[in-house]
């Protein structure tokens, strides 16, 4: 593991944040913290660890549905958003997935003041071979895993759609020999090149991305145009081949945080390397914007999970 990445500082300088990304994570953390309302006929288990004796923050939720059939569930992985520094598991947006007899876990990770990148991908990597080394602990289908996230979440699920089993990214904490991949990712709005960021962004940007603050800085322990090569290992077309699974990403286009042309990037590179991919813009929606939370959106993910992860099978026989 990179040695940097243990490194912890305070949640913002000494100057005190930009206006801008105090308003972001505040607004991130706190509809986060809404608890997810019980819901009958599925099983949930909170507060699982995925590293033996780690850090506070590598946990997860598990919400397991009813599977009359007996068959193995397939599983989807949230991936939360908040900046790399804010946010939580509680509440993830895909639960509706359940009624597709699909599991849905939700994973918590170290932020950017816990430990710099890339322990927030060693972490989510580290879940999902969880995940898969105990699923029949859980009557979960191994073979059939989907990610998902939002913003910074969305980042980090699309990263481990392309790296699949690389290995500079895989950590040492925990299930070695079990795969990190996954076979169909849902990335809502994820940056994707850290260096372009800025350069991408509008006049009414609510964050200033090249600056030591921000964000992706905050995420690569220094000024992001100065940790060129870290934010390279960041990037998830720098692991990219054929082998991805299929994506399908959506962004609006009225975003003000994360620009559209990320989510462009991430598509035309998946297009160049033969992978499938449907990408979707959001006409009006922000950031976070209450469009993603449509019944349109929640059939399209659905059906997306659905094909993907052969869910169609398991829910027609269990009916």
């Amino acid at each position: 593991m990179n040695t940097a990445s243990s490194q912890r500082r305070p949640l913002f300088p000494a100057s005190g944040p930009t206006p801008g990304l105090l308003a972001l994570v505040l607004y991130l953390t706190a509809t986060a913290a809404i608890a997810a309302e019980p819901m009958a006929g599925v099983q949930t288990e909170r507060d699982i660890p995925y590293v033996e004796h780690g850090h506070q923050r590598q946990v997860l939720d598990l919400y397991i549905p009813d599977q009359p059939s007996g068959k193995p569930r397939p599983l989807v992985i949230w991936i939360h958003g908040g900046a790399w520094m804010g946010g939580g598991r509680a509440n993830p947006p895909v639960l509706f997935l359940l009624r597709e007899r699909i599991a849905v876990a939700s994973i918590d990770y170290r932020l950017s003041q816990d430990a710099i990148w890339p322990a927030q991908i060693f972490d989510c990597k580290a879940a999902v071979r969880y995940l898969r080394a105990n699923a029949a602990k859980y009557h979960l289908d191994a073979d059939h895993f989907g990610v998902g996230g939002d913003s910074a979440g969305g980042h980090l699920a699309a990263l481990v759609g392309t790296s699949g089993d690389a290995k500079q990214l895989e950590g040492e904490l925990g299930n070695p020999g079990v795969s990190s991949r996954v076979q169909a990712v849902l990335d809502w709005f994820g940056p994707i090149d850290l260096l372009l960021m800025g350069r991408q962004s509008g006049p009414n940007s609510l964050i200033q991305h090249d600056a030591p603050d921000s964000p992706e800085s905050r995420l690569l322990g220094g000024p992001v145009q100065q940790q060129r090569e870290l934010a390279r290992t960041a990037n998830p077309l720098t692991y990219l081949d054929a082998n991805a699974p299929p994506f399908l990403i959506m962004h609006g286009d009225a975003d003000r945080v994360v620009p559209l042309g990320q989510s462009t990037l991430l598509a035309k590179g998946l297009i160049d390397a033969g992978v499938e991919v449907t990408m979707k813009t959001v006409h009006g929606a922000g950031h976070e914007g209450p469009q993603f939370h449509s019944p349109e959106i929640e059939r399209q993910i659905a059906a997306f999970f659905s094909q993907k992860l052969q869910a169609n099978e398991n829910l027609v026989e269990g009916q």
